[in-house]
């Protein structure tokens, strides 16, 4: 029953106080910024430092032309916001952009141009790229429009998982190149409704993470070269320029020509958590796609180019990030705006934690210096909303400044382990001198995360960006001539090794070895102390044949061939398995370095470490052989990893066992499937005890436990 209309309470914001343009308009409030829908109408806050003037450009839902612009009036210009609610506005009809005006001095850092028409940088979605490939209307004046969005999904009990770190399997995939090959049998392919579909194969494989390129709204046909050898368009493929920071990407909807890309998303990551499995995404916050002072302006050129970017004193953009510009991260309203963002997602979108691409670039101050305690990563480490998210740096940029283990952490931050996949693939070819340093690899790097835990380091051997899996152990080079840039893009120095032929081969000994070389990749990987991280694909030894850096790459070459899942269901099956036998060892996992000291409850050392002899590792630069016994707390298993990157099979010498128990085989990868691998639990025991023969080329996993109570 309705209070009579003399007793309700009316709100004092509720009603207009000017006119502009026809419209019934009143001062809004500065805060939130970007446009949110208020009792009758629509409030629009945005925040420009030099601008002279401000004004609303709106539009009717795909129309050319604008339908009124509403220049803000003096008196609703609050510091450096401008803030105005317009009445009568059907939020779901109409999208918006702005015109700013002021000075255009390059010199000093100013670009304004009022013909321009600029998106929201606030905007919670964006139209003008709603399906994927569509080839745009260039002749439109205004591109990436912003829009009005409502945030009504129904979560219902949906809450962060709170996988402890130290827990985590990730699994780096993009979302359409997850379902878009043909072999996929999706509904929906290449958008977020087809990767929902296949959240049963993740979960049967055993990750309980996913890290996602970029989904924030980027333009695939920002990309103006050709594949020389076919003449067909490139994209950008992976999406690291990124148009607008708070919209997903339209084109990655099966609903994005409807504007609902927004629920599309968040149902994906309901259905994701109900299935044990978070979600992290890679975040582009070290530069845009407006690019240098060559490049389009969309929507911090023309806001306030000065605060937004960093500048030379001659006004031309630094270029730490490797494209063109540099975000200022650490001027006071971008980090805020940084901050702000990601708020954004971890409410709305309840995302569970953020990689963040070329990180370092985040301690830079205004002239690219290095910071020595960055706001910025301060404010993210401790803000309130972003408390228990996971916060992951890649620890590098383009500009030279590498921070692997001296990333500033402040307790939070975790890094993409360069070093470890330096490393781990450099022994896997059987190169001299490494053999101490995989020690120190595997064992959770403590020489550059002594004083943050394992889990500070997310260990990998393949990223999107660089070889897959399959190609580290068949390329000795690159082949990259498909991207048109005469292949001279991607990374030079990739340690890999092709095992003799280079390229697709029918040579069987090379197959064969091949796969051997995947599978103790892997091994390696699962076995290491530190969070894994598998490139989607690796696990059916999916090939970008040679290709390292397939980031315009819209085609096989960079889709996730479902044929693969059969034809390489041997590689796959032991992929699952040394999933799940990472998650039955908790000492695998321990969130602490060993140290060496006696486990009082078997009498042997947390961690020791052996060669041919039981107790003797050979440390020498001619070693490729190298064996690690773990032992946890309490009355746990005994863990020994046996890696061999010798041509030459050796002889082991087993540690002895306490308390009765032998040695059972879990894995040899020199061994033929199905005894290559064998359910965690399930492992063989061992005739012979004290000895085992490590073949060419090979990683053995042992399990010292009691004996099998049938035998």
């Amino acid at each position: 029953m309705s209070e009579p209309v003399s007793e309700q309470v009316l709100r004092v914001d509720a009603y207009p106080t000017h006119e502009v343009g026809g419209y019934r308009v009143r001062a809004g409030k500065p805060f939130p910024f970007g446009a949110n829908v208020v009792p009758g109408g629509v409030s629009f806050s945005v925040f420009s430092d030099q601008a002279t003037s401000m004004t609303l450009v709106l539009y009717k839902r795909g129309e050319p032309e604008p339908m009124a612009e509403l220049e803000f009036p003096k008196e609703f210009r609050t510091g450096s916001v401008f803030a105005m609610t317009v009445f009568g506005l059907v939020h779901e009809n109409i999208e918006y952009g702005y015109r700013a005006d002021g000075p255009y001095d390059p010199v000093t850092g100013h670009r304004f141009d009022a013909r321009q028409v600029l998106s929201d940088p606030y905007a919670r979605l964006i139209a003008g790229r709603d399906v994927w490939g569509v080839e745009p209307d260039r002749s439109r004046g205004y591109q990436y429009r912003s829009r009005v969005c409502l945030q009504d999904f129904d979560w219902g009990d949906d809450t962060p998982l709170g996988v402890p770190a130290e827990d985590l399997v990730v699994y780096e995939t993009h979302v359409r190149g997850f379902t878009r090959h043909p072999s996929s049998g999706v509904t929906a392919p290449g958008t977020f409704a087809g990767l929902r579909e296949k959240i049963p194969y993740l979960k049967e494989l055993g990750v309980n993470c996913i890290e996602l390129l970029p989904v924030f709204e980027f333009d695939e046909s920002d990309n103006p070269r050709t594949n020389p050898e076919t003449g067909e368009q490139l994209f950008d493929y992976w999406g690291y320029n990124t148009v607008s920071f708070f919209a997903p990407k339209a084109g990655y909807a099966a609903t994005g020509r409807y504007g609902m890309q927004g629920d599309e998303f968040r149902t994906l990551i309901k259905e994701l958590h109900a299935a044990g499995i978070e979600v992290i995404l890679d975040v582009v916050f070290n530069h845009t796609a407006e690019g240098n002072e060559h490049g389009p302006t969309i929507s911090f050129k023309g806001l306030d180019n000065a605060t937004y970017y960093m500048l030379t004193p001659e006004g031309y953009y630094f270029n730490f990030s490797g494209t063109g510009n540099t975000v200022n991260c650490n001027h006071p309203v971008v980090r805020n705006y940084v901050l702000d963002c990601l708020r954004h997602w971890v409410a709305d979108y309840h995302i569970d934690g953020f990689r963040f691409d070329l990180a370092a670039i985040l301690g830079r101050s205004a002239d690219g210096t290095p910071l020595p305690n960055p706001p910025l990563l301060e404010l993210l480490a401790y803000d309130p909303v972003l408390r228990h998210t996971k916060l992951i740096a890649e620890a590098w940029d383009a500009g030279g400044l590498y921070e692997v283990g001296n990333f500033p952490a402040y307790g939070r931050w975790a890094e993409w382990n360069g070093k470890y996949r330096d490393t781990v693939r450099s022994f896997l070819k059987g190169d001299p001198g490494v053999t101490g340093e995989l020690a120190t690899r595997i064992a959770g790097s403590p020489d550059l995360y002594s004083s943050r835990g394992t889990s500070a380091s997310v260990n990998f051997l393949t990223a999107h960006d660089g070889f897959s899996l399959a190609d580290l152990v068949s390329y000795n080079d690159k082949h990259n001539e498909a991207n048109g840039e005469g292949n001279n893009d991607g990374g030079n120095d990739n340690a890999s090794w092709n095992c003799g032929a280079e390229g697709p081969t029918d040579d069987p000994e090379v197959n064969a070895l091949r796969l051997r070389q995947m599978k103790n990749a892997l091994a390696i990987l699962f076995t290491s102390q530190g969070i894994p991280m598998l490139l989607s694909g690796d696990e059916v030894a999916r090939s970008q044949q040679g290709n390292n850096n397939t980031y315009c790459q819209d085609n096989e070459l960079s889709w996730f061939d479902w044929d693969q899942v059969d034809e390489n269901s041997e590689l796959l099956r032991f992929t699952r398995e040394m999933i799940a036998f990472r998650k039955h060892h908790r000492e695998l996992r321990s969130t602490s370095h060993p140290t060496g000291q006696l486990r009082d409850s078997l009498g042997l050392p947390d961690i020791s470490w052996h060669g041919e002899r039981a107790w003797q590792p050979d440390w020498s630069p001619e070693s490729r052989l190298l064996a690690v016994a773990r032992c946890g707390t309490g009355d746990d298993d005994v863990v020994y990893v046996a890696m061999n990157s010798h041509w030459e099979p050796h002889d082991l010498e087993l540690p002895a066992l306490p308390g009765g128990r032998v040695w059972h085989l879990f894995a040899d990868t020199g061994a033929s499937a199905p005894y290559d691998i064998r359910t965690p639990g399930a492992e063989l025991e061992l005739e012979n005890a004290g000895k085992y023969l490590i073949g060419p080329r090979s990683v053995v996993i042992l399990v010292g436990r009691t004996p099998d109570a049938e035998l």
